[in-house]
């Protein structure tokens, strides 16, 4: 399935959805199973990490129409993740080669889970 217009097997195999876009911001969402689970029964950090990356990259991409890599990406986990997690991913600057980008994660009861920010380098197609 794709993922706000770019096939990424990765995203399918974690059970990573697409919402609806709104407001130049990307949202996605990951209903929570045991494949997610750390051995303390919360979401697993490599999980939380990938749902970041993934919601500041689509916001990159959707709004500078250009493919994009992570070059750094920092991460914040602030409380354990169960049940539905959301991420909201949002741009907050782009140049000609470097986006910068913020996200959050929030639980089923709106509190946040983790936050992250990254650069992300645009890669430019060639004609």
């Amino acid at each position: 399935m794709a993922t706000y217009g770019a096939e990424i097997p990765f995203v399918d195999h974690c059970g990573i959805v697409a919402l609806e876009p709104r407001d130049g911001r990307t949202y996605l969402r990951v209903v929570l199973g045991p494949e997610h689970q750390n051995n303390l029964g919360i979401a697993h950090g490599g999980l939380i990490a990938t749902l970041l990356d993934v919601a500041m990259g689509t916001a990159a991409r959707s709004n500078v129409g250009q493919p994009v890599m992570t070059l750094s990406m920092q991460s914040s986990f602030l409380a354990p993740g169960r049940g539905v997690l959301d991420a909201e991913g949002r741009l907050l600057r782009a140049g000609r080669s470097i986006a910068y980008c913020e996200a959050t994660i929030t639980g089923p009861e709106g509190e946040i889970v983790a936050t992250g920010s990254a650069v992300m380098k645009i890669v430019r197609r060639s004609a």
